[in-house]
C-alpha cells in the first residue's frame, strides 16, 4: 500500500469548509486540481470527477462514495477492472482546530499489484493535493469574510 497524506489548516469551522468541499458542481469556481464534478456525495453514489494535473494530461474518473460524514470525512474509491489490480481511495478529513479553524488532511491511499510502481506518480498528486488545499483554503476563508 502507498499512501499520500498532505494538511492544511484554515481559518474556519470544519462545517464551513465542507459546504464548499461538499458542493461538487461548484468546484469549478475555485479548484485548480478538480475542475469538474458532478454527483452527490452520498454513500454509495457514484461521481464523475475530471482532474487536471499539474504536469500531464486531464482525466476523468468515476469514483463510488464509501464515506459522506459531513464536516468529518468524505472519501471515495475507484477501483480498476481487475481486483487488486489497483485501488485508490481519496479522502479529506476534517479536524476542529483551536480559534475556529479546520485541519484538513487530504491525500490517497493506492492498494494493489501495480502500487509499488507509481512513485513519480504520488509525488505529482502530492502536489496537485497541496495545490487544491491552498484553493480550498483561499475559497473558505473569501466566502467566510464575505458579508
Amino acid at each position: 500500500m502507498r499512501t499520500i497524506s498532505t494538511t492544511i489548516t484554515i481559518g474556519a469551522t470544519p462545517e464551513e469548509v465542507w459546504a464548499i468541499l461538499s458542493d461538487l458542481p461548484r468546484h469549478c469556481v475555485w479548484n485548480p486540481y478538480i475542475r469538474e464534478a458532478y454527483g452527490e456525495p452520498v454513500p454509495g453514489e457514484r461521481l464523475i470527477l475530471r482532474t487536471y494535473p499539474e504536469a500531464g494530461d486531464p482525466v476523468t474518473l468515476r469514483p463510488r462514495v464509501l464515506t459522506a460524514r459531513p464536516a468529518v470525512e468524505l472519501r471515495w474509491v475507484r477501483r480498476t477492472l481487475v481486483p487488486g489490480l489497483l485501488d485508490t481511495e481519496h479522502f479529506f478529513h476534517l479536524a476542529e482546530g483551536p480559534g475556529r479553524t479546520t485541519r484538513l488532511e487530504h491525500g490517497e491511499r493506492v492498494r494493489g499489484l501495480l502500487a509499488p510502481f507509481l512513485g513519480r506518480l504520488a509525488a505529482r498528486n502530492a502536489r496537485d493535493f497541496a495545490a487544491m488545499n491552498e484553493a480550498l483554503r483561499a475559497r473558505v476563508e473569501a466566502v467566510r469574510t464575505t458579508p
